[in-house]
């Protein structure tokens, strides 16, 4: 336990030079230090864009990040964390959600351009007070790049928000993508100078290779930009925290193991909620994937049908590119079909949206494999969940995100999946290997995943029956900390943060 666990401490920020440069998962490190040195950290980001989303147990939505911080600070999440959401629903529209609850769909010209800014920015000041008031010290994220000059007048969740909070800023520069020179003494110098003043050190991440090679680097961006270098962080190959940016799932190979059992996730184009599979990519027992390639699904025993933000643009192009024939004809040679979300939906008969509330299409068929139809509504449902499978009483969560209600069509019986803590029934399970639940967070349960692989008891061992995948994150959060710690000036980021 640090002594410096008596300080008063500012806000500490972390800003990047572009996306995807580990801003989240600084940030998630840095909240596990501040709790393990005595202090009672929250994080917080204005505005997140972002189709992973996750429930607060009030019923109401954040980003998933967001949610993930708070679990490394060990305190329950909260919309104040992330007071506005953007979940883009097309190359162009996004629907935005404050303090946790949809306020409708803009296009980005009417958001950064028209859109309320002022009421906007005092929404997210009040949301920050509030958790300041609770909660010391507060680990801030900012989004993308801090030098988007052009929507710099409109920004309320980068430099604008770090002056606002009086926050000790950190820019954090990706030198696995090269040009890191150039990045930080941009992103420095491109910065008002009452801004400038604000950036107290930089942190260099994801180096790979002898860190005594970049010596003479951290000299020279010290000279160049006026700013200590207070870490470079190796790139993290073993430890495990769940990831913001779907980018990453399409660098994950594709190969099919022997003695395993393979699990295709579809990589559908507005694919939300992939952490739903975090739990299943350390199960020893299961090979997973992310493809939309048809060859590489017929190598499937397991095909998972993910959540998506836009349904219907995702069923169109899975039919326009074969993915849904061949779902088709794996769930004929006995193959494993499981939708989650707008995936259950997707596996139904028919979508419809004749309020337009996913955009221009209306409705088009589903897959077939399971009898329902969903209708798009207005109206979106959020809440957290608590249930059992029909065979086991074993208590399972979960949590729902999703805009359609889906019936069972005229002429089939309902045939659950789960039973709800209140008694209702949900889901649909067609034979033995074909499913689809609304539950996310479904999979982070042992229970159905052990039922999910029963089919393929003789193929696998039992390295994986009864993981604890709860202790398995709080232990990765843990190796977080202690990797920052032993790569990051930590007594000069506390001495920057004193008051």
């Amino acid at each position: 336990m640090s002594s410096t666990k008596h300080r008063e401490l500012a806000p500490l920020m972390f800003v990047g030079t572009g996306s995807d440069v580990g801003k989240s998962i600084l940030t998630a490190g840095f909240c596990r230090i501040f709790l393990q040195d005595g202090y009672r950290p929250a994080p917080f980001k204005a505005q997140n864009m972002a189709l992973n989303s996750f429930v607060t147990e009030e019923g109401l939505e954040l980003g998933r990040a967001q949610a993930v911080q708070a679990e490394a600070a060990g305190i329950p999440c909260h919309t104040d964390m992330n007071p506005v959401l953007l979940k883009p629903s097309s190359d162009k529209t996004s629907q935005v959600i404050l303090h946790g609850r949809p306020i409708g769909n803009k296009d980005a010209y009417q958001y950064f351009r028209t859109v309320g800014r002022g009421e906007l920015r005092g929404e997210v000041h009040a949301a920050f007070d509030r958790l300041r008031a609770r909660y010391s010290p507060i680990v801030l994220e900012g989004a993308g790049s801090i030098s988007e000059l052009n929507l710099q007048d409109s920004d309320i969740v980068n430099m604008p928000m770090a002056a606002y909070a009086g926050a000790r800023v950190i820019l954090v520069a990706d030198i696995d993508r090269g040009g890191v020179f150039a990045s930080v003494y941009g992103s420095v110098m491109l910065q008002k100078p009452e801004y400038r003043s604000l950036i107290a050190g930089v942190i260099i991440n994801k180096f790979r290779g002898d860190l005594r090679l970049f010596d003479e680097g951290r000299k020279l961006l010290e000279e160049l930009c006026g700013v200590p270098v207070l870490g470079v962080v190796p790139y993290l190959t073993d430890v495990h925290i769940e990831e913001e940016d779907s980018v990453a799932l399409s660098r994950r190979a594709f190969s099919s193991q022997q003695g395993k059992v393979n699990i295709a996730v579809v990589l559908l184009r507005y694919i939300s909620n992939y952490t739903d599979f975090a739990r299943l990519e350390q199960d020893e027992r299961i090979h997973l994937f992310y493809t939309n390639n048809v060859e590489e699904l017929q190598s499937a025993d397991i095909i998972i049908v993910p959540g998506s933000k836009s349904t219907l643009s995702d069923l169109y192009e899975l039919r326009r590119n074969g993915v849904a024939q061949a779902i088709v004809r794996a769930h004929r040679a006995g193959k494993t079909i499981l939708g989650i979300c707008g995936g259950y939906q997707i596996l139904g008969q028919e979508v419809i949206d004749p309020q337009g509330v996913e955009g221009e299409l209306q409705r088009l068929p589903g897959l077939g494999l399971l009898p329902i139809t969903t209708e798009m509504a207005a109206e979106k449902v959020t809440t957290q969940a608590s249930f059992t499978l029909l065979d086991d009483p074993t208590p399972c969560t979960g949590y729902e995100i999703h805009m359609g209600q889906s019936r069972v069509v005229e002429g089939f019986d309902p045939s659950p999946l789960v039973r709800m803590a209140d008694g209702r029934e949900e889901g649909y399970l067609a034979g033995t290997h074909c499913m689809g639940t609304y539950l996310h967070g479904i999979l982070d349960n042992a229970v159905f995943v052990d039922y999910l692989l029963r089919p393929f008891a003789d193929r696998i061992q039992d390295s994986g029956a009864g993981w604890d995948y709860e202790a398995f994150k709080q232990e990765q959060y843990d190796r977080l900390a202690d990797h920052l710690r032993e790569h990051v000036d930590l007594e000069r980021i506390y001495q920057i943060m004193s008051v």
